[in-house]
């Protein structure tokens, strides 16, 4: 089995991400170094359960490792507080002491919760990433960030806590519906956006290959992806400058998942991808950035089959105004102003804590009003 490793090197908290085909198999192995005492609490949710659960407890088994199991529904809506009192409740119930060793093991959801419950209990017990989407293996299982929504705003509450192992296993992309993958890529993409025009040129040549399910394809953008995360978490691992450049498309993407409700509507790759999109079309409109760079991003979001409009979305949205107002619950606010991450070209995004929002309200007001069209 070839398997690729990135280096995060945060002192004490270093950490490394392994990717590549038949990790779910050698869990055991990777996990058990980590262990103070042969038992582990596996957060998780039903759809990955019936998938992967068996051969991640036979892996974990084979180095004599036993494992309580709590699956939950999937799914954003359990990005919630009851959500958050049922795992925590149940890892204490379970006597997960601070020297043991928390699992999430599915998608972004289960990351961002499990991590926050491991973040709080007895504050703070070690936690391993084991991703099972394309979203989670780029994004959300790397870099400490966890939490859950609140109805006012998508993941306002939460904390830094980095794992102590990412485990990002190629094969399990293979049970991914096309959807969830599609939702995925658009993270994968945002990263050629904001820091690597080369890498987005390579997406748009082997894009079509990476989707149709090509190994060497697939773990090389996993691995880029997470070089370039890690590289800015290395710099500004609280998110107080650059960091927040991952931020593309997320303030106006966040808007929409509140307006959508948090529900299958809008997964939160789709609303990235939207975003990113509007957050071109708005740095276009300020004379930031090329006025064919949008049109650039809006084709190769086509050949993916990735949303792209406010037109695809289903089902009411607020007007401009009201996703304006969306944009002002957003963590990332600042004076009482949304934060915007914007670009200058492909590859080269900028934050922009001082955008007209006129502009933006100009934007938002086309697309709807384009949305309207028969």
């Amino acid at each position: 089995m070839s398997m690729e490793t990135v280096h995060v090197p945060l002192g004490g908290r270093a950490y490394d991400i392994r990717i590549g085909a038949g990790l779910l198999q050698r869990a055991g192995a990777e996990i058990a170094p980590l262990l103070q005492r042969p038992r582990i609490a596996i957060v998780t949710e039903r759809n990955v359960a019936a998938r992967h659960l068996g051969t991640l407890e036979a892996a974990l088994g084979a180095e004599g490792i036993a494992p309580a199991v709590l699956t939950l529904d999937p799914g954003e809506a359990s990005k919630c507080w009851a959500a958050l009192q049922q795992t925590v409740e149940w890892l204490i119930a379970e006597r997960i002491a601070r020297d043991d060793l928390v699992v999430a093991f599915g998608g972004g959801v289960i990351g961002d919760l499990a991590g926050f419950a491991a973040a709080i209990l007895r504050r703070g017990v070690g936690l391993v990433q084991i991703p099972t989407t394309l979203l989670a293996q780029v994004d959300s299982s790397v870099g400490g960030k966890t939490g859950i929504n609140s109805t006012l705003g998508k993941n306002l509450v939460g904390a830094f806590h980095q794992p102590k192992l990412v485990l990002a296993d190629i094969d399990l992309l293979d049970t991914l519906a096309e959807r969830d993958f599609r939702a995925g890529y658009a993270e994968v993409v945002k990263y050629g956006l904001l820091g690597d025009a080369g890498f987005f040129e390579w997406l748009e040549a082997e894009g079509t290959r990476l989707a149709a399910g090509d190994r060497a394809a697939r773990t090389r953008a996993v691995r880029r992806s997470c070089e370039m995360k890690v590289d800015l978490v290395v710099r500004d691992e609280t998110e107080q400058g650059d960091r927040a450049l991952l931020n593309l498309g997320h303030t106006f993407g966040h808007a929409l998942e509140a307006a959508t409700g948090y529900s299958h509507r809008l997964l939160h790759g789709e609303a990235v991808s939207i975003g990113c999109l509007l957050a071109f079309q708005t740095s276009a409109a300020l004379r930031l950035c090329p006025q064919e760079a949008p049109s650039r991003v809006a084709a190769h979001f086509a050949a993916m089959g990735l949303k792209r409009s406010l037109r695809d979305i289903p089902g009411p949205l607020p007007d401009a105004n009201g996703l304006i107002a969306l944009m002002a619950q957003d963590k990332k606010v600042r004076d009482g102003r949304p934060v915007f991450v914007l670009v200058r070209d492909i590859g080269a995004a900028f934050v922009s804590g001082e955008t007209d929002l006129a502009v933006v309200r100009e934007v938002l007001a086309a697309e709807l009003a384009a949305r309207a069209q028969p």
